[in-house]
């Protein structure tokens, strides 16, 4: 064999063990992301038309041994203004598309573990952990507090601590009877509190079927109330939003429910 013809054997030979090495540390990375949800047997997803809509459609899903069943109907949701951006939750970062910061008026895209219910009622139909929201309690959602991404009682922590946040919980007291917190639950994104990387991420009720929110996943109260019924949280129910392009990406790979009809 001559040296040029041995020179391209080898780097051909190179260039095979490094696609099948880069293939093999994918399937290993995407099955260590399943992992952080695999004992998951309850999943909301929503899935939006692309990255910049303000709206989607909310499907609910419980596992069956490997396979996700659809359960309950389809729902229409309003999501973001600025549409959607990655955040920071149970998923590896990823580097291609928009990523959550604080401000930006974007929801978060990713796997979430769903945390408690909150709501201004003393008590709801849920299984899972509830908060009846006092006035005193806020969501910190300034950056560089000790607070920050956290629901508090300002009676617990003090009036300043709560100084220059947006997010009073009991926003009918605060905003004019704005009902939008009367029933709802968080969505863990940013559970470190990572400086900038978004804060005080619900699901809740929306104004309108038209009003986009500044982050969150709104619906009607009709939606919330089925939906905090059906969760449990010995299923360690999670919530997944994504853009229409990158569920399809993601679906067999995350092993996430197989596409139905989408927006």
């Amino acid at each position: 064999m001559k040296p040029a013809q041995r020179h391209s054997l080898v780097h051909g030979v190179m260039a095979v063990v490094i696609a099948l090495s880069a293939c093999v540390a994918g399937q290993a990375t995407a099955a260590q992301a399943d992992a952080r949800w695999r004992q998951s047997s309850q999943m909301v997803l929503v899935v939006t038309p692309d990255w910049n809509a303000d709206h989607g459609v909310l499907r609910t899903y419980e596992r069956q041994g490997e396979a996700w069943k659809a359960v309950g109907e389809a729902q229409d949701v309003t999501v973001g203004r600025s549409g959607a951006a990655w955040g920071l939750g149970l998923h590896d970062p990823q580097p291609k598309g928009p990523q959550k910061h604080e401000g930006d008026g974007r929801a978060t895209a990713g796997v979430f573990r769903i945390g408690e219910v909150f709501g201004y009622a003393g008590h709801a139909d849920t299984r899972m952990p509830y908060d009846a929201l006092q006035v005193s309690e806020w969501c910190v959602d300034v950056d560089g507090s000790p607070y920050y991404n956290q629901i508090v009682d300002a009676n617990k922590v003090g009036a300043k601590a709560v100084e220059g946040s947006s997010e009073p919980m009991r926003r009918d007291l605060h905003v004019n009877g704005d009902q939008r917190y009367k029933l709802g639950f968080v969505i863990e994104q940013n559970p470190e509190a990572t400086s900038g990387g978004g804060s005080c991420i619900f699901a809740h009720l929306w104004k309108s079927p038209t009003d986009a929110t500044a982050g969150c996943t709104a619906m009607p109260e009709s939606a919330m109330r089925h939906l905090l019924a059906w969760l449990k949280p010995e299923d360690q129910p999670v919530f997944v939003l994504l853009p229409q392009d990158e569920y399809v990406r993601l679906q067999s790979p995350w092993h996430l429910p197989a596409p139905g009809k989408q927006p």
